[in-house]
C-alpha cells in the first residue's frame, strides 16, 4: 500500500523546453554566446579590420544587454533615487553596462574586450552544463570536460581579467596623446576602475593592485636598482595610492 502512495519523479524536460522555462536566463545565454562570437571575431580578425571593429562594437553591445538584464535580475524594482543608484552602482553587472557603453565608440584594442569576452565564457559556462544535462547526464563529453577545465581555472582568468582592467588605465592615456581617444575618456574609466577596486563579490581587482605594489617595491628595493628609479617608482606608488577609493 505504501508503494502506491510514492509520487514518481517528474519527467526531465527536453532542452527545447528548459530553455522556455527559463527565458531571462536563456536570453542572457545566447546574449553571452553572442558575445563570445564577435570577440573571438574581433580577436582573429579573419574578415578584414573594417569587420574587426564592428565585430568590436557589436560584442560590447551584446555586453551590454547582458549586463542590463542581469542587472534587471538582480534589482528588479527600478526607484528613481539616490539609494538605489547607490544599490546599482555596487553591483558587478553595472559596472560592466558601464565598461561597454565606456568603450564602446572608442578606438578598438584588444585589450579592452578580453574582460568582456572571458567574463561571457565563464558566465555561460554553468548554462551550459544545465542545457547539457536537459539532453542526456552523458551527453557531449568532449564540451562538458573543456567546461570544466575552465571552472577549475577560473581563479587565474578572473586575476588576468583583473590585470586587463588595471592596464587599461594607462592604455585610455596613451590613446588620448596618440589622438585615438577622448579627453574625458581616461577620467570616465578612473570611474570605472574605482567601481571594480571596491567591488564586494570580485576581489580580485583590489587583490592584483596589491600584488603588482607588493612585487614593484619589492624589485625597487635591490642594492642594483638605479637611485632616481627607485625615486620615480615610489613617487608613482604614492600617487596611485591617494587615488585609491579610500575606506575599502
Amino acid at each position: 500500500m505504501a508503494d502506491t502512495n510514492q509520487q514518481s519523479p517528474p519527467p526531465q524536460l527536453g532542452p527545447l523546453q528548459f530553455l522556455m522555462s527559463n527565458k531571462l536566463e536563456t536570453a542572457m545565454w545566447l546574449s553571452r554566446l553572442f558575445t563570445v562570437y564577435c570577440s573571438v571575431m574581433f580577436i582573429l580578425p579573419i574578415l578584414g579590420p573594417y569587420a574587426a571593429a564592428n565585430f568590436y562594437q557589436r560584442a560590447l553591445l551584446a555586453n551590454a544587454l547582458t549586463s542590463a538584464l542581469r542587472l534587471h535580475q538582480r534589482l528588479p524594482r527600478f526607484q528613481l533615487s539616490r539609494a538605489f543608484l547607490a544599490q546599482a552602482l555596487q553591483e558587478d553587472s553595472c559596472h560592466y553596462l558601464l565598461y561597454s557603453l565606456i568603450l564602446v565608440n572608442s578606438y578598438p584594442i584588444t585589450m579592452s574586450i578580453f574582460p568582456v569576452f572571458l567574463f561571457s565564457v565563464l558566465h555561460a559556462t554553468t548554462y551550459t552544463k544545465k542545457v547539457l544535462d536537459s539532453l542526456g547526464p552523458n551527453s557531449l563529453m568532449f564540451i562538458r570536460n573543456l567546461l570544466d577545465k575552465l571552472t577549475s581555472n577560473q581563479q587565474n582568468i578572473l586575476k588576468f581579467i583583473a590585470c586587463n582592467e588595471i592596464f587599461l588605465m594607462p592604455a585610455t592615456a596613451f590613446m588620448l596623446f596618440s589622438g585615438q581617444g577622448s579627453l574625458l575618456l581616461p577620467f570616465i574609466y578612473y570611474r570605472f576602475l574605482t567601481l571594480r577596486y571596491t567591488s564586494r563579490r570580485n576581489p580580485y581587482c583590489r587583490t592584483l593592485f596589491t600584488e603588482l605594489r607588493i612585487l614593484l617595491e619589492h624589485f625597487i628595493m635591490k642594492p642594483a636598482c638605479p637611485a632616481f628609479f627607485r625615486k620615480m617608482c615610489l613617487n608613482s606608488i604614492a600617487f596611485i595610492s591617494r587615488l585609491a577609493p579610500a575606506g575599502v
